[in-house]
């Protein structure tokens, strides 16, 4: 058995991209209070309890929207979910920079580039206007990806289109 892997920029862009939201995902189930903490800061109006439940929901559906992406299993449910995931954050992120708020973002973990506690390099990338212009650049590339489409690596022939396993 021969496995090939198809490298061209739509899935290393894929790729890229389920590996950002597992990190993402990962960062905020490891503290659950601290991710209901950067969405209380965002001051939204919304009602504690729905903070709460998107608190819990949103990590694992970023979770296993990257896997999803990762594995191309319901690869065009996943992008479109990605899509929706980035879409939101960049409306609550737009609104919160238009507003001034000085909050982190409180998506990603960043302890792994060793910067040091409130230095500019760390309070420049957790900041919340930078947390919009990446956001935006997620939509794009998610809308790369779905104008693409999610057509498998080898389109079937006339011989296998009748094989089973394919769907």
């Amino acid at each position: 058995m021969t496995v090939t892997v198809d490298l061209n920029l739509r899935n290393i862009l894929r790729w890229v991209l389920g590996a950002i939201f597992i990190w993402a995902a990962l960062s905020k189930l490891a503290n659950l209070q601290d991710f209901y903490t950067s969405l209380v800061a965002y001051q939204l109006a919304l009602p504690a309890l729905l903070l709460r439940l998107i608190a819990i929901t949103v990590p694992w559906l970023e979770f296993f929207c990257g896997l999803m992406l990762l594995s191309r299993f319901w690869l065009r449910a996943a992008m479109l979910w990605t899509l929706v995931l980035c879409v939101v954050f960049a409306i609550v992120t737009g609104q919160a920079w238009a507003r001034g708020l000085q909050i982190s973002c409180g998506c990603l973990n960043l302890d792994f580039l060793g910067l040091a506690a409130g230095s500019k390099s760390l309070r420049l990338l957790e900041s919340v206007g930078f947390a919009f212009v990446r956001s935006l650049l997620l939509v794009t590339a998610m809308v790369y990806l779905l104008r693409g489409g999610s057509k498998p690596a080898n389109p079937p022939t006339a011989a296998s289109a009748g094989s089973p396993g394919y769907a």
